[in-house]
């Protein structure tokens, strides 16, 4: 079948190639004129695990890129939304992104002929299909629903390894106005083998959100109860370990640390704050969960203060800036509230990361970046682990480069002797 993504950042590239892959037509369409030239050069535009491979194998036979709407639309069969849904000043979901886009593929499909469906893949609130995609199509291309489809397929991929995951799913979930739109979709994952869960829209919408409403609340469960270990002196990794066996909870995300980040997790979990409260409920534990997030990064402050004392001029070695490891993403690092309080405090920080030194750079340029971590801690007072990069289990004697051979472990990663250690929670 013939496909056309409309947005070129990690689900959408993503899902190009994964489609190109599974023997689909692909044009990805972004008005990024970067973008663009780097695709059809075979180029991934972010770091993702197995998409460069990807791009080089199948840009100009069955995968191309493009800022013409008219052309995209013209020469696919199906339209997937795949552009960015960031939050707004108050935390709901900003929708500007997914009406322009809405706006450009109607005018286009309003000069086409012949059916055609639309597949918002973009994370949005329930009902923002029906009644913001929809109605936004049908009047900028004078068709009504019907004479084209329209449905709802959410993504659940983790950055770094989206690739994998669109290719070895736990599920498909394709929501849809109609059977046909649903049939559509659903046939352009034949080749994977996996069951599609069919829906409404609004509930494939609502799935998304309470999939990754859930893991948050578990990391912010995980988290909460190991400040309460931490306080009496248990090991809390201990304690997960043990409920994890329970089949009924599951040892995922379970990890005690510095919190979540990313571009989805406190997003939408935000973004369902705002809806439910649209819809005139408090959501209580969704609130507790952000407010647990939110103040677990700080407690590293408190505990670098408790060894330290007055930290003004104290050169902190912080190790990990991207919000997870196996990304360059830096979207919500937990590493940006705890740089900025140290920079708040008149400290001295030398930072590395393997991947996301670039992109830290462009938020704190004061900040002294390093190419190894035996750098980033030379002559350091005391050093932060806020990123859970395999090479960081593995440091020794880096750590003798220091002034002083403190470790504040914000991710449970350091395994090394002769140092004086001290885990975040636990």
């Amino acid at each position: 079948m013939r496909i056309s993504v409309i947005g070129t950042g990690y689900v959408g590239t993503v899902s190009a190639a994964c489609f190109a892959e599974l023997g689909h037509e692909v044009i990805c369409v972004d008005i990024d004129n970067e973008k663009i030239r780097q695709i059809n050069a075979g180029v991934p535009p972010i770091y993702e695990d197995g998409l460069e491979e990807l791009l080089k194998k199948y840009a100009g036979r069955r995968l191309c890129a493009t800022s013409d709407y008219a052309q995209a639309v013209r020469g696919s069969d199906v339209s997937f939304i795949c552009v960015g849904t960031p939050s707004d000043a108050s935390g709901n979901i900003d929708l500007s992104i997914v009406r322009s886009a809405s706006k450009s593929l109607g005018t286009a499909l309003g000069k086409k002929k012949g059916y055609h469906v639309v597949v918002v893949k973009s994370t949005v609130v329930p009902e923002t299909t029906e009644k913001v995609v929809l109605p936004i199509i049908e009047q900028h291309s004078g068709k009504k629903r019907g004479e084209f489809g329209i449905a709802m397929n959410p993504e659940f991929l983790r950055e770094g390894k989206a690739v994998h995951d669109f290719m070895h799913p736990d599920k498909i979930v394709v929501g849809g106005m109609d059977d046909r739109s649903a049939d559509t979709v659903s046939k352009l994952y034949n080749g994977i083998d996996c069951d599609i869960i069919r829906t409404d829209l609004r509930t494939a919408e609502m799935i998304k959100y309470a999939n990754n409403a859930f893991l948050a609340t578990k990391i912010s469960f995980a988290n909460e109860i190991g400040n309460i270990c931490k306080a009496l002196g248990i090991d809390t990794y201990t304690v997960m370990d043990a409920i994890g066996r329970d089949s009924r909870i599951g040892r995922a995300f379970l990890n005690c640390g510095a919190g979540f980040g990313g571009s989805c997790f406190p997003k939408d979990v935000r973004a369902l704050i705002g809806k439910a409260q649209e819809a005139g409920y408090a959501p209580l534990m969704l609130r507790s969960v952000m407010e647990v997030n939110e103040s677990q990064p700080l407690r590293i402050i408190e505990l670098l203060r408790e060894k330290l004392g007055d930290i003004k001029d104290k050169r902190i070695a912080v190790l990990g800036l991207a919000f997870k490891n196996d990304t360059d993403d830096i979207r919500e690092s937990r590493a940006i509230p705890v740089i900025r309080e140290l920079l708040n405090r008149k400290a001295s920080v030398a930072a590395y990361d393997p991947l996301a030194n670039g992109n830290m750079r462009k938020i704190f340029g004061s900040v002294d970046y390093f190419n190894s971590p035996e750098d980033a801690l030379r002559g350091a007072d005391a050093c932060l682990v806020m990123t859970e990069w395999d090479e960081f289990r593995n440091l020794g004697i880096e750590f003798d480069a220091m002034a002083r051979r403190l470790v504040i472990d914000g991710r449970h990663v350091i395994n090394a002797k002769g140092i004086e250690y001290t885990g975040l929670c636990w």
